[in-house]
């Protein structure tokens, strides 16, 4: 894979239900991570004492963190209601040349920022909260 514009990773959001997403506006920076716990079998007589792991086991998660300004009222309502309404909704991440991951999420952290001298800027931070679903490019 080569290097791609930080810019085309993308954030969506299906904000009625129908399956059709839009960008959230203003985003600057946006970071996608997975996790998975292993779960540990091991016993006195593991071999060499080595730890063991139970496959496919434990839970997996994915967060999403994004990094932005307000751009319009429209978007800037959409992610401030569903926030404080703890709302669950259809989201996407795509990932240039990589692919679109896309599930259920909860804002689970919401900031808002400013200085005298700039902008007001805000940082949210996605849960997954279902299961998950990658389709490569």
């Amino acid at each position: 894979m080569t290097a791609q514009k930080g810019r085309d990773l993308l954030l969506k959001i299906d904000t009625t239900g129908a399956g059709v997403f839009q960008t959230v506006a203003g985003l600057r920076a946006n970071a996608l991570s997975f996790n998975a716990e292993s779960v540990d079998v091991s016993h006195q007589e593991s071999a060499g004492a080595w730890r063991e792991l139970l496959a496919g086991a434990g839970l997996k998660t994915a967060n999403v963190r994004g990094q932005g300004i307000f751009k319009d009222a429209a978007s800037d309502e959409t992610i401030r209601s569903y926030f404080f309404n703890g709302t669950i909704r259809n989201w996407q991440a795509i990932v240039p040349d990589f692919g679109t991951v896309e599930g259920l999420f909860q804002i689970t952290a919401l900031e808002i920022a400013g200085r005298h001298d700039a902008e007001v800027t805000f940082e949210l931070a996605l849960e997954s909260a279902g299961e998950i679903a990658f389709t490569a490019v």
